[in-house]
């Protein structure tokens, strides 16, 4: 059984397209961190302190990342050829999708571990600074994971053709009546 279960793994979700992905991931994090800190570094300091810059720097770090990895998932990750919009829309709706249920799960887990309390997200309780960082990365792992099986499965899903080496037959039909072969025998 732990060999089926093995197998099954490598050939569904353990191929070589998940290694392509964690590919993409790595070279999306570089870019990605390379414009947050180039916009942490070039935008100016407002009266309101690091605050807007921060943010502005980290949507920076998420927009051109999101755009990146669409393209690089798509032709080359799960060689899509697709031209749909509706591709588009997948795409955004599973990276927002997962970022919410990722870092939505990640805090309270993490609160769980340190403080031996579950605080939801949206509770303002003090914590110790640590859950913050460990629940960060902790949700950035979650976010792998849930963004790897929603590209494949429905961002990116492409519709089973059948092989050429698979011959489809079609189905006799009795022209008199309109009706296949096969229903009419039962």
């Amino acid at each position: 059984m732990k060999d089926l279960i093995v197998k099954f793994l490598k050939k569904t979700v353990l191929d070589k397209t998940f290694w392509k992905f964690i590919l993409v991931g790595v070279l999306n994090t570089v870019v990605g961190l390379g414009v947050n800190y180039l916009l942490l570094f070039l935008l100016p300091k407002t009266g309101l302190g690091d605050t807007p810059t921060y943010w502005i720097a980290s949507a920076g770090n998420y927009v051109v990342g999101s755009i990146l990895s669409f393209f690089l998932n798509k032709y080359f990750t799960f060689k899509s050829n697709s031209k749909s919009f509706l591709e588009v829309l997948r795409f955004i709706a599973n990276i927002v999708v997962c970022w919410i249920i990722a870092y939505g799960i990640a805090k309270p887990l993490v609160g769980l571990a340190f403080t031996g309390i579950w605080v939801f997200p949206w509770q303002d309780v003090e914590m110790p600074k640590a859950v913050g960082y460990v629940a960060t990365l902790v949700g950035a792992g979650l976010f792998v994971i849930l963004n790897y099986f929603g590209q494949r499965f429905f961002a990116f899903k492409q519709d089973k053709a059948p092989k050429a080496s698979e011959k489809v037959e079609p189905v006799p039909v009795d022209e008199e009546s309109g009706t296949e072969e096969s229903e009419q025998k039962n």
